[in-house]
């Protein structure tokens, strides 16, 4: 008894080493967006709740339209859905009479993937369905590797995942950019067609630049916006890329008020999507979350646990130890029973 009590103790105080030890106590760090990442900038102030990109986004991606029980309309989806990437929500307050407003006023907020720097959702997979390309950063779903496990829906802060059940093989249907179209000389279709410049596409370091340009102008100031593909910062990257060549696609705008912050730029470890708005964005249907993601907790906490596999034997064992030990017992003669 002696040596199985010291035994167990001797595992436990390993297990509980590698657990506490420094190198592995503190999360790793947030992975950070390829230097050529590509997503999106979406400006609220600039959106007129068309819902062109939510058009467009169904034609390339072949989704079918889809029937809301609650008004009976067709293709009027409240959130994305397995067959919906992307959706414009509309904010309202008191009378909604002034845009971008919010007291007494109304604004836009589009939905879809935020294609994270470090995302939950690939994390969680167990059988690399979800992939995060190395130089696009997109994040991108492959049907064939999915076994409907639903872990990536689970995972998302941004609820953005989510599971087709009409699916005999059971899918999952989410924002991937357009990467498809890439090869043709296309780009995300949401911003090829959206009439304003709200959804610009484009290298995220650049869009960023975009983004706090707007920021730093007077409201009321005008300014040139650019729709459906901001250019490469630099010349040479510009001339080697492969989208197709599209005249200067800019107009003149007045500037209204923003919040003077960029949504992505560092929440939840950074975002490829970036958002500009005059509303708070949680009003606007965006969560609060913390600039560490959540994948590089999770993934401290399981390499810890399972660092040396010290406190999956010590559990098994301890389990072990319990399991014989009233075992033993149940076998044991009750009082004046023969043995």
């Amino acid at each position: 008894m002696a040596n199985r009590r010291d035994f167990l103790r001797g595992v436990l105080a390993s297990a509980g080493t590698v657990a506490l030890a420094p190198e592995t106590a503190c999360a790793r760090d947030n992975l950070q967006i390829p230097p050529a990442g590509l997503g999106l900038l979406y400006d609220s102030t600039l959106c007129v709740g068309c819902q062109a990109c939510v058009a467009a986004c169904k034609h390339v991606n072949e989704n079918p339209a889809e029937f809301r029980t609650i008004d009976h309309l067709w293709d009027s989806p409240m959130d994305t859905t397995g067959h919906t990437f992307n959706v414009i929500k509309v904010y309202s307050s008191g009378n909604g009479e002034t845009k971008n407003a919010e007291e007494n006023g109304f604004a836009f907020m589009k939905t879809s993937c935020m294609h994270c720097a470090d995302p939950s959702c690939v994390s969680a997979c167990p059988v690399s369905a979800m992939q995060k390309d190395p130089v696009t950063g997109i994040v991108t779903y492959d049907a064939d590797a999915c076994f409907g496990c639903r872990y990536c829906v689970a995972a998302c802060a941004f609820g953005i995942p989510k599971y087709q059940y009409d699916s005999p093989t059971g899918r999952i249907g989410k924002c991937e950019l357009c990467h498809h179209r890439h090869k043709d000389g296309h780009y995300s279709a949401c911003a090829e067609v959206c009439p304003t410049g709200a959804t610009l596409f484009g290298r995220t370091s650049d869009l960023l630049v975009e983004a706090k340009r707007r920021l730093a102008l007077k409201p009321g100031e005008f300014t040139h916006i650019p729709r459906g593909r901001l250019p490469y910062s630099d010349a040479a990257a510009e001339k080697a890329s492969t989208w197709r060549k599209e005249p200067d696609q800019r107009y003149e705008a007045q500037m209204g008020t923003y919040l003077q912050h960029v949504y992505g730029e560092t929440e939840y470890g950074g975002t490829q999507v970036l958002k500009l708005s005059s509303v708070n964005f949680e009003k606007l249907g965006m969560p609060k979350l913390p600039p560490q993601s959540s994948a590089s907790k999770s993934e401290t906490i399981q390499h810890t646990i399972y660092q040396g596999m010290a406190l999956p034997i010590a559990m098994l064992v301890g389990m072990t130890y319990f399991a014989k030990r009233n075992t033993a017992k149940d076998e044991d003669p009750a009082p004046g029973e023969q043995p």
